[in-house]
């Protein structure tokens, strides 16, 4: 029977016993258990104020009625405190912060868009064009360089540059093939230009014959359309269609430098070298000596350009940007050289030179009435058109660019001062010593003699060195300082080709300032030592004696014709007293006749002209070395319908010898050339 005294079952209440109990056992106090599940509920319910021991049935039924019959008002919340405050602040925050980084994301999305599309979006436009794009740089044609007769000195013959666009390419191994068999070497050999990724324009061969391009682009349809029947045969037996063969191999049309005249004329016409634009990989032709390199700026032309749009693929886009901008080709010029005479002039310098053991020569043809030069050449001689061993100096023009001491052939500069101020005629006589002193030195002449008295005539047809000196002595050395300055033997001659002379300055050799003269250095000076000119200096001195005492700029270019030039070069009164020039030209007709030129003597006609034996100056050990000399002769043709002047030059020449033969050999070969004649 139930115990009807016995209080109510409360559930909970044994559950908390035995949690407590349970509890007790475990090492926890109860009042630990209760505050953590009276947290727990709190956090659950929303609500606070709850205890850990739950409500009786009757409480929870008064609880209900009330809220039924509404006996019971709901009262204002009460302001939140404590931890319960904060927690439901955090509960509210966490629910908008969804809607809060939507709204981000959708305004960074945009924003994005924005950026990318309005602002950005050209630059972006630009940058995919220019990698699509392809500029290849069109090369002018170099001018061609003729002699005075129009034959060709140096020319653009057309040529091809072989190329492969690497994104057309279908098969790499059939285009590989293709330009080995054809270029020579393996296939593997241009495996790697042909299947380039970063480029449409692959350079196979560069400036190539014409016939080789021909050959490459027959042999290429040949083998394309072989390979395209096979994969046609091919697909249609399998069932699909057939893709299209292509060996991406294209062609440029361009030009490449020739010098059909080999070395005739190399050191005069000079050479061109290709030089590289690091920016458009452009390959061009530029002059680096002679007049291929004084008129390059002429020659050169201006490039043009051919851009053109591929897509994706690398397939050209037809409708795509496609531009081309023709190059202007580079004019022509016409230059004073004749190529016949140039080869007799290279021809009679070798041999003559070797048989005199010289180490080198210059010679030099020149018209003195107008400055032109018909033949110029030094040795060793220079091939523009081999260069696979070229010997130190071969480029240069020496006789327009080297300085030396010219010796006796001075003498004719100190002769003409002496005539044109009036100091001796040619028949004056002059007293001559076998040997002078100045200055603790002593002078002779080059042989030996006794005392004698001399003519001025004689003493230029001797090459007597005492006797020059002390006629010049007579006339006042500062007289002969100032007549080497007014006959420009002291300045550039302003000739149309590289390297003559310092830039900057007109000045040219070495000439001591006069108020710097030791005696024994005026004796010197007045036979051509301790002073320095080049040949061409001398050549346009003797130039200024045979054209009525003007002397003529030096030059070689005669005409453009594209453009119908002709330049003007200057000229200059150099000889005032041109009563003098007639017994000068006579003293210089005696020096062949009956004087140190004799070998220089040519039927029929009256050679005018003067030799030399110049010492050498040791630059390493000071003074002059022994027993090796510099041959010269400057001479022309007087009482004659040419003005030609020609001046030749060995180098280092081992004991006595004279270069007067290679004038004669030369000097006949512009007599037949020209067709001169003697009046």
């Amino acid at each position: 029977m139930q115990n009807r005294n016995r209080p109510p079952r409360n559930d909970g209440g044994v559950r908390d016993a035995q949690r407590r109990t349970n509890n007790s056992r475990s090492g926890r106090s109860s009042g630990q258990h209760a505050s953590r599940t009276d947290a727990r509920s709190a956090y659950r319910s929303g609500r606070h104020g709850a205890s850990g021991q739950g409500c009786s049935r009757s409480e929870r039924d008064a609880r209900a009625s009330r809220s039924r019959s509404g006996a019971s008002r709901r009262q204002p919340a009460q302001p939140k405190s404590g931890a319960a405050g904060f927690i439901a602040f955090l509960n509210a925050e966490r629910a908008l912060a969804p809607l809060f980084l939507f709204g981000l994301i959708v305004a960074l999305f945009f924003g994005k868009l924005v950026w990318l599309q309005v602002i950005k979006a050209p630059e972006f436009t630009d940058q995919a064009q220019a990698q699509r794009t392809s500029k290849i740089v069109l090369e002018p044609r170099r001018g061609t360089i003729y002699d005075r007769n129009g034959v060709v000195l140096a020319t653009s013959v057309d040529a091809t540059t072989i190329y492969v666009n690497p994104a057309e390419v279908s098969d790499p191994n059939l285009t590989a093939g293709i330009l080995a068999q054809v270029l020579g070497g393996e296939a593997k050999d241009y495996l790697e230009r042909v299947t380039a990724s970063d480029t449409y324009y692959s350079i196979i061969k560069r400036k190539a014959d014409t016939s080789v391009g021909d050959e490459v682009r027959q042999l290429a349809s040949e083998r394309v359309e072989e390979a395209q029947n096979k994969e046609t045969a091919d697909a249609k037996a399998a069932g699909r269609k057939a893709e299209t063969i292509a060996s991406g191999i294209h062609y440029v049309s361009e030009s490449r430098r020739e010098y059909p005249n080999a070395q005739v004329g190399g050191q005069v016409v000079g050479a061109c070298s290709i030089g590289v634009d690091s920016d458009t990989n452009r390959e061009y032709y530029y002059g680096i000596c002679g007049l291929e390199a004084q008129y390059n700026d002429v020659l050169s032309g201006t490039p043009g350009y051919m851009e053109q749009e591929y897509g994706q693929t690398g397939q050209i886009i037809p409708s795509g940007t496609h531009e081309k901008v023709d190059a202007i080709d580079g004019q022509d010029i016409v230059v004073s050289i004749d190529i016949e005479l140039q080869r007799q002039v290279e021809d009679s310098l070798t041999s003559g030179c070797k048989g005199l053991n010289a180490t080198g020569g210059s010679a030099v043809l020149m018209d003195g009435s107008t400055g032109e030069i018909y033949a110029a050449a030094s040795l060793p001689l220079f091939n523009p058109a081999d260069r696979s061993e070229v010997k130190e100096g071969a480029m240069q023009l020496k006789c327009v660019t080297d300085l030396f001491e010219p010796g006796s052939i001075f003498k004719s500069v100190s002769a003409m001062a002496i005539l044109e101020t009036g100091t001796l005629t040619p028949d004056s006589e002059l007293f001559c010593p076998a040997s002078i002193t100045a200055d603790g030195y002593t002078i002779s002449d080059a042989h030996e003699r006794g005392d004698a008295t001399f003519t001025l005539r004689q003493i230029l047809d001797q090459s007597s060195n005492i006797g020059i000196s002390l006629a010049t002595e007579k006339m006042g050395f500062e007289e002969l300082y100032n007549h080497i300055v007014r006959y420009n033997l002291h300045s550039d001659t302003g000739v149309d080709y590289p390297g003559e002379g310092e830039e900057g300055t007109d000045a040219l050799g070495m000439l001591a300032p006069y108020d710097q003269w030791s005696a024994v250095q005026a004796y010197n000076v007045s036979f051509g030592q301790g002073v320095s000119v080049t040949p061409l200096q001398m050549t346009r001195f003797y130039g200024a004696i045979v054209n009525n005492g003007v002397e003529c700029v030096p030059h070689f270019l005669i005409g453009m014709p594209q453009s119908g030039t002709t330049p003007a070069y200057g000229t200059t009164q150099v000889i005032e007293n041109t009563d003098a020039l007639g017994d000068m030209q006579s003293m210089l007709k005696t020096v062949v006749t009956d004087g140190t030129g004799a070998k220089a003597a040519i039927d029929g006609f009256n050679v005018a002209g003067k030799t030399s034996t110049a010492e050498i100056y040791d630059e390493e050990n000071g003074g002059y070395r022994k027993n090796v000399y510099n041959l010269a002769f400057t001479g022309f043709l007087a009482d004659s319908s040419s003005k030609i002047v020609c001046f030749v030059g060995a180098n280092e020449v081992p004991g006595d010898g004279v270069v007067t033969p290679i004038f004669k050999d030369i000097m006949t070969a512009a007599i037949d050339r020209f067709g001169i004649t003697s009046e």
